[in-house]
């Protein structure tokens, strides 16, 4: 069934890069093309966020990388043009370029800010051959638009984003079942999708250097290395099995969620679980305010290469359960982080409904009412008293990588 799907995937070269020159030549048509000298587009260089989030071409022949300080990058080009960020311009601009992929299917999902999966699969018959119709949409973007795009074409989500990445820039390739041995079983173990800096160190390790060399693997023999879950999605991936549907992901701010960029970069499962404890408190306490209930938990991680993962559980029952919540957010975490070092982690629940329509649980221990009543009390002091007033025991050491109630002035009321 699988094969009869088709799918396009459409990620834009150099996103900030390119939406800034785009911008600027828009309000100057004299104005100097970024895209054509080494350049940048970074933050305040001594703030937490002085990194490059994107680089030019001729930038990344200097060695310059997404993510590194850019005191670093300036070392390895003096002469680097580096201008800020302007969200409200890439905002603009990524609603222009999926205003033209809705021409061609109604089935769009919004990966990121600058890239897209479309299902093709019911429309592709109204506009021609697959390769044809995506040049069409890469030629649309350039002359419409200003920018360039990749866009990759398979019968999966996986093997359309490892289509993506081939050659760039302003490129059209395909990966079908056929083509996997040729084109993405040669490529480094690390290229493969979702395989981070710590399963690449750890598969390297025992021989395994290419996707293809993983795709043969024993699973048994990869899930006491990497983990049961984590070792057979790897490994499908590996084989270029994916059988996720393209579907509208649901806005990070919707529901009840927080977030937080990390001061610096972790590595280790307890610190990430203290993060996410901090979170977890802002998330049950905002639920428990407006008398709701969640029926879902996800956690969100994006890591030192900005590369963002999520993974989502639905819950035996509705809960307003700080507790709760965190328990099924370490679980999830536990299952899908490989220990690359994160920058940023985030919680939010969904599939809220009113405690009103809560069918009661007759089952109910004693030991979690218990816990609702404390977690209510808590509540009732830190409103009166302040957030600070009460405050668990693990963020009491003075190296708390987080503050005990993440993001607390703007989510605590």
């Amino acid at each position: 069934m699988e094969q009869n799907r088709l799918i396009f995937h459409i990620d834009v070269n150099s996103a900030f890069l390119s939406w800034e020159s785009v911008d600027r030549l828009e309000k100057d048509p004299e104005a100097l093309d970024l895209r054509t000298i080494p350049s940048a587009v970074g933050g305040d260089e001594k703030a937490r966020h002085g990194i490059v989030l994107a680089k030019s071409i001729p930038a990344k022949k200097y060695g310059i990388t997404t993510g590194e300080p850019l005191v670093h990058a300036l070392k390895k080009c003096p002469d680097l043009k580096i201008v800020p960020p302007h969200f409200d311009t890439y905002i603009r601009k990524s609603r222009q370029l999926m205003d033209i992929l809705s021409d061609y299917t109604p089935d769009i999902e919004k990966f990121s800010i600058d890239e897209a999966f479309l299902d093709m699969t019911s429309t592709i018959h109204l506009f021609g051959p697959p390769l044809t119709v995506a040049n069409q949409i890469r030629e649309r973007v350039a002359k419409e638009l200003g920018f360039t795009v990749n866009i990759g074409i398979a019968p999966n989500k996986l093997l359309a984003k490892m289509a993506s990445d081939f050659k760039k820039p302003d490129m059209c390739h395909t990966l079908f079942s056929h083509e996997i041995e040729k084109k993405m079983w040669p490529l480094p173990i690390g290229e493969l999708f979702f395989v981070g800096h710590s399963a690449r160190k750890k598969m390297k390790s025992i021989g395994i250097h290419t996707i293809g060399e993983l795709a043969a693997c024993n699973v048994s023999y990869l899930k006491h290395l990497l983990g049961e879950k984590y070792a057979i999605l790897i490994h499908n991936y590996a084989c270029g099995i994916d059988h996720e549907p393209v579907e509208e992901r649901e806005p990070l701010n919707k529901g009840y969620g927080n977030s937080t960029t990390l001061s610096r970069d972790i590595d280790d499962l307890e610190a990430a679980c203290q993060v996410l404890l901090s979170l977890c408190e802002t998330v049950g306490a905002r639920l428990r305010q407006d008398r709701v209930l969640c029926d879902c938990v996800c956690v969100e991680i994006k890591d030192w290469d900005f590369h963002s993962q999520s993974h989502q559980m639905t819950l035996n029952n509705p809960t307003d359960s700080t507790s709760i919540i965190y328990e099924t957010a370490c679980k999830l975490i536990k299952d899908f982080w490989d220990k690359t070092p994160l920058r940023l982690i985030g919680v939010r629940t969904t599939k809220i409904t009113d405690e009103g329509y809560c069918q009661l649980n007759l089952f109910e221990s004693e030991q979690s009412r218990k816990r609702k009543e404390m977690e209510k009390a808590v509540d009732t002091i830190r409103n009166k008293f302040g957030t600070d007033s009460v405050k668990r025991a693990s963020f009491l050491k003075e190296d708390s990588i987080v503050d005990h109630v993440s993001g607390k002035e703007k989510h605590y009321h």
